[in-house]
């Protein structure tokens, strides 16, 4: 059989890998300590959980619109208002099936064949693989900690060229859990659109973010630049990874052909899922969340002080997700080989830095502290004794 060249093209998503292989030896017996995939430990709120055995009476659950159902919507709407700063009329909401497909619909409504797209290196992989997939070229642009290993606006002046259609940025970031200062993205992103650029900016964990250095809560860019595209799911801030629920806010402009691509990709996001996920903004649902943000921050402080008292260094602390970008230049081996021996030699699971880009790949892991503290506190001191070995 005779495989596309688009399907050959694509890389292996190494988090993912080592996952499997740590469930391999999790099968043979082992106790592995998994922070390789960016999964919270916390699961689903309550009351979602509650709605879905609702849901299970024998109703019919039948096709919603392609964009969602019109009061999840709205709830998503109300959210960006009460939580980020910013008004969204609900029609601009196109709900998704998780956050994957909203990058998938939005690369298909904007990218033509040789159009030539900026994203940050380091950046989470499967940006770029949606973006080439529709025939762009995909230019990492290498950043450094002097940015938080985040795009500027100095690197994306820099970088801008002829045949360059638009930027996608992710603020906090995967796989570092640093974010672009708001009022940096909002400078990139008006360069941008002087530029005659589009902006696709993942707000993913934006729900995670510290608040501002003056103690105001997490922005979003649609509060500054309103045609801007935002990324946003269920997955992170409300532990539903499983469930598959995502959306974007575009601008009118792009609805009607959003709709039109999610007709045509998947008919329409999961039924139950959705009219689940109407509970999780309730003031219960929210607050749970709020509180689980809290202890993420907590895990962050354990993690970091931990890593540094063993050796490895973090170049930029981290201020939102639940990631930390490690340089293990200091042990001699490359971030593979780190994480290959980490896995087999201590059973703690990592995320090698080739998923994330080239120009730090080989010099820096990733390591996710969306595991409970005790599996972190026991998975720094492993690797303790492993680096110490060395």
């Amino acid at each position: 059989m005779k495989i596309s060249h688009r399907a050959e093209a694509v890389a292996p998503f190494f988090a993912m890998e080592f996952g499997k292989r740590a469930a391999e030896l999790e099968a043979a017996g082992h106790h592995v300590v998994k922070l390789s995939i960016g999964e919270p430990d916390f699961g689903a709120p309550p009351a979602f959980l509650a709605a879905v055995r609702d849901l299970t009476d024998g109703r019919p659950l039948t096709y919603t619109e392609a964009v969602g159902l019109p009061e999840l919507r709205s709830a998503i709407a109300e959210y960006y208002g009460r939580h980020f700063g910013c008004e969204v009329e609900s029609h601009r909401v196109v709900v998704t099936s998780g956050a994957s497909a909203a990058l998938l619909l939005t690369c298909a409504a904007l990218i033509d064949p040789g159009d030539e797209v900026l994203i940050a290196d380091p950046s989470y992989p499967c940006n770029r693989q949606f973006a080439e997939s529709h025939g762009a070229r995909v230019r990492l642009v290498p950043t450094t900690p002097a940015t938080r290993f985040q795009l500027s606006t100095a690197l994306v002046e820099q970088a801008w060229g002829t045949h360059t259609r638009g930027v996608m940025v992710a603020s906090p970031s995967n796989p570092t859990g640093t974010s672009v200062p708001h009022d940096e993205l909002v400078r990139l992103c008006a360069r941008v659109r002087a530029l005659g650029g589009w902006r696709i900016v993942d707000e993913i964990y934006l729900g995670l973010a510290d608040d501002d250095p003056d103690g105001s809560p997490p922005r979003s860019i649609l509060g500054a630049d309103p045609d801007a595209i935002v990324i946003n799911s269920f997955s992170k801030y409300f532990g539903m990874t499983g469930w598959r629920l995502g959306w974007c806010i575009v601008p009118d402009d792009l609805v009607p052909v959003m709709e039109r691509l999610a007709q045509n990709f998947y008919v329409c996001p999961s039924t139950p899922a959705q009219h689940a996920a109407l509970a999780c903004f309730t003031d219960e649902s929210l607050a749970l969340s709020e509180a689980r943000r809290d202890e993420f921050r907590i895990r962050r402080h354990l993690v970091v002080d931990g890593l540094a008292r063993i050796g490895l260094s973090v170049p930029v602390i981290p201020d939102g997700a639940f990631y930390v970008y490690v340089d293990v230049r200091s042990t001699g081996l490359t971030s593979a080989e780190f994480c290959d021996r980490a896995l087999r030699e201590a059973f703690v699971s990592l995320t090698p830095g080739r998923d994330f880009g080239h120009h730090t790949a080989d010099d820096h892991i990733r390591l996710s502290y969306a595991a409970s503290s005790d599996e972190l506190t026991e998975g720094i001191r492993r690797l303790g004794e492993f680096v110490a070995a060395l």
